[in-house]
């Protein structure tokens, strides 16, 4: 089995994400949290990037609107928080398009607004192999 892209990296800042909401809970708004993550990122000299703006381009415009990622940490891990009763289809696409728009390949989905704190991994592989479904036939 291959290892897992930026498995360190992902494993700290997800600590770092239990340890925000074992102290300050659910019911916040999502900036609360993100501004502690803020905090536990500068304790631990962990370069990032906040509110980072990713342009779309078609057929070689660039488009008026574009994403707004909450932070790219180590300039490849895009981490999205939300505060919210459960994640969705929806929070993971919003993800796979930051991704694509901003060419990195790990996203961290975290919610904070749960009873119990939920994350995704989300990969977007640009150049890897990826394996067949298991019902893929020839």
């Amino acid at each position: 089995m291959p290892e897992l892209l930026y498995k360190e990296e992902v494993f700290k800042l997800v600590g770092f994400c239990m340890e925000i909401h074992r102290e300050l809970g659910k019911g916040h708004d999502e900036v609360i949290y993100k501004d502690a993550f803020v905090i536990d990122l500068q304790r631990g000299a962990i370069p990032f990037s906040r509110e980072l703006k990713f342009e779309i381009s078609y057929k070689g415009v660039v488009l008026p609107h574009h994403y707004r990622a909450d932070f790219v940490v180590w300039n490849k891990i895009l981490f999205e928080a939300k505060a919210v009763e459960r994640l969705t289809d929806a929070h993971v696409k919003q993800v796979m398009n930051y991704l694509a728009a901003s060419k990195l390949e790990v996203g961290l989905l975290v919610n904070f607004g749960a009873d119990s704190l939920e994350w995704k991994r989300v990969v977007l592989s640009r150049n890897r192999p990826q394996p067949l479904p298991e019902d893929f036939r020839l």
